[in-house]
């Protein structure tokens, strides 16, 4: 019988890196105009704790969408106070993708988010407060519910309080009533309102 020779793949050659594999060569490398060259950079980033500020700023500006992935998935896995920071200003971007990876990423990271819930919901632009509301439905917070509340009794933004009382009627129990009733009143002639709280309260209050 006769012998088949085997076969050898080709090899691929190999290139030398461009950039250092320091915080100063892959920042360089994250603005490659090869998107593989910037995802991998992205990737590589995660692993120094000074790179949020940098991962922030690429987002705003990277288009490629596996590129903004590992973005998001290496400020998630820094998950610090300065990747909170990094993520926050992407809320007001008017890129409906950036704002839900903002969000998710976000979520993902609870301790650290949580100390900067307060200033969201404060925020003079009713948007921003919508997505925070939007970012709670996701958290697995401890105060979710009563940063919830808050915004039942203070936001004068009909929107940012509809959402609220969704996001109760999935989260709340029967403690977040009184402040149920109490947006149900402000905004009584809103019929949504009324509605959203009456389906509200007949979720937290079923047996």
């Amino acid at each position: 019988m006769a012998l088949r020779k085997a076969h050898t793949p080709a090899l691929h050659p190999v290139h030398a890196r461009e950039h250092a594999r320091d915080f100063a060569g892959l920042t360089q490398q994250l603005a490659s105009p090869d998107p593989v060259q910037r995802r991998h950079a992205a990737r590589d980033l995660a692993a120094l704790p000074q790179a949020s500020q940098v991962l922030g700023q690429a987002l705003a500006r990277e288009t490629d969408p596996s590129v903004r992935q590992a973005l998001f998935t290496s400020l998630g896995t820094l998950a610090s106070a300065a990747a909170v920071q990094a993520l926050i200003p992407l809320l007001r971007s008017e890129d409906a993708g950036l704002r839900n990876g903002a969000i998710e990423t976000l979520s993902s990271m609870p301790e650290v988010v949580g100390p900067s819930i307060q200033h969201l919901l404060r925020d003079p632009d009713p948007d921003v407060r919508l997505f925070t509301v939007n970012l709670l439905g996701d958290l697995r917070h401890d105060e979710v519910n009563a940063w919830l509340c808050q915004v039942l009794r203070q936001d004068s933004e009909v929107n940012v309080v509809a959402a609220a009382i969704e996001v109760l009627a999935e989260t709340g129990s029967g403690a977040e009533r009184a402040a149920l009733l109490e947006a149900r009143s402000r905004f009584a002639d809103d019929p949504f309102i009324g509605f959203a709280t009456q389906v509200a309260l007949e979720r937290i209050e079923a047996p």
